[in-house]
């Protein structure tokens, strides 16, 4: 088994990351449950191994286990020099992990703060969707080749079938695994608030969720961009009840073939956009020459007249920002180890996916605070040689090196 090397400054990446406040809490909360029998590895050792899975982007505890036990950099920083754990020990530490998942919650929503307090726009602007996951296990449909019998069993249970696009290469259609739901900000390429359901599940049934979640992490959520398939008036309506206005394309559905959605005219020609108001839910619409009486209107917001018209430069320009989800996904699959799958039960595919995003959301969170610590005291609104301010280059600094 190849093993691969492991750079001075990943190592002393994982060591900031344990000495880190809110990792700190979350291995104390743990340490508290062990409470009898022998004391085995230490609970230390075994969220650093959770941490490091992910900041090399393994995709087994087994490849983790086999990497620790080549490398005494790790093994120091780990604080199991000369006696490495072994991938039984792990999956033992996975059970404690779901069993305690809201101290690994709490965990996640005090690095989200910490985020917070040093990007301002982060959580402000989000970009909203949904990315497969293919299961580790059997996806065949039908009993054989040509067969319309669907298997009545799967090696995953929890798996389930659902659709996907085509991109790149890979051609769209049937996928049996789960779908991995992510709020992201526009700003900092972060994610915000996440869950994993199976695929089955429409992507529509948890933004309400998950713009609660990031209201409770300190979001603003000023806007939300989604794409054209969270079309739906029942989308629309979660999002202004909680203060959010959505950016979504519109389908071609009957009111849209009719018209319905254009703004209003008369023999003056078509009315021109003259702002919104949140508080009564309408925008405003004028006569372009005013002499109409009355002159303006108000029309109510709802899905075929939001509060930002999607002929402005405001919809378009934070629309394009809804390539920030996507590019997101493929960071994560690729980069940090979330896919592909090597777990089954949506369970264990939930706290891979918590394990991963809190890793990455750690590492950025650790590399803001050393460049902030890192900056002369005598100078205090100064950066470091050749480095823009943080909170102007946030994706620079957030982005893995």
């Amino acid at each position: 088994m190849a093993v691969p090397k492991v750079p001075r400054s990943q190592a002393a990446e994982l060591a900031a990351l344990l000495d880190s406040a809110e990792i700190r809490q979350l291995i104390s909360v743990l340490e508290e449950t062990r409470w009898t029998g022998r004391p085995g590895t230490p609970i230390r050792t075994l969220v650093g191994l959770a941490l490091a899975k992910s900041i090399f982007g393994l995709p087994t505890w087994t490849r983790v286990v086999a990497l620790v036990a080549d490398h005494w950099k790790l093994q120091r920083v780990l604080g199991c020099e000369g006696n490495p754990p072994s991938q039984w020990s792990l999956y033992r530490f996975t059970a404690k992990l779901r069993q305690n998942n809201e101290a690994l919650q709490r965990c996640i929503d005090g690095v989200v703060e910490g985020l917070k307090a040093k990007l301002p726009l982060y959580g402000r602007d989000l970009a909203i969707d949904a990315s497969d996951i293919p299961a580790y296990a059997n996806g065949q449909r039908f009993v054989s080749k040509g067969s319309e019998v669907e298997r009545g069993w799967h090696t995953d249970p929890d798996a389930s079938w659902g659709h996907r696009s085509a991109v790149s290469t890979r051609r769209g259609g049937g996928f049996f695994g789960y779908r991995l739901h992510a709020v992201v900000c526009t700003a900092t390429d972060l994610p915000v608030a996440w869950t994993v359901e199976t695929a089955k599940a429409h992507e529509t049934r948890f933004v309400a969720d998950l713009l609660d979640t990031s209201k409770r992490r300190g979001a603003m959520a000023a806007t939300a961009a989604l794409d054209k398939g969270y079309d739906i008036q029942r989308i629309h309506d979660e999002c202004m009840e909680r203060d959010c206005l959505p950016l979504i394309p519109l389908k071609q559905t009957p009111d849209v073939k009719r018209g319905e959605h254009r703004p209003p005219g008369c023999q003056h020609g078509v009315w021109t956009f003259a702002g919104a108001d949140r508080k009564r839910g309408a925008s405003k619409w004028r006569c372009p020459t005013g002499e109409c009486r009355p002159a303006s209107t108000w029309i109510g917001a709802s899905r075929l007249h939001p509060l930002i018209p999607r002929e402005s430069k405001r919809f378009k320009a934070g629309y394009r920002k809804r390539a920030a989800v996507e590019r997101e996904f493929g960071r994560l699959k690729t980069t940090w180890g979330l896919g592909p799958l090597r777990v089954r039960g949506l369970d264990r595919v939930r706290l891979h996916a918590d394990l991963t995003i809190l890793t990455k959301l750690a590492c950025a969170l650790a590399r803001l605070r050393a460049a902030s610590t890192a900056r002369p005291a005598s100078r205090p609104g100064s950066t470091l040689r050749g480095s823009p301010p943080v909170a102007t280059r946030s994706r620079a600094v957030v982005r893995r090196q």
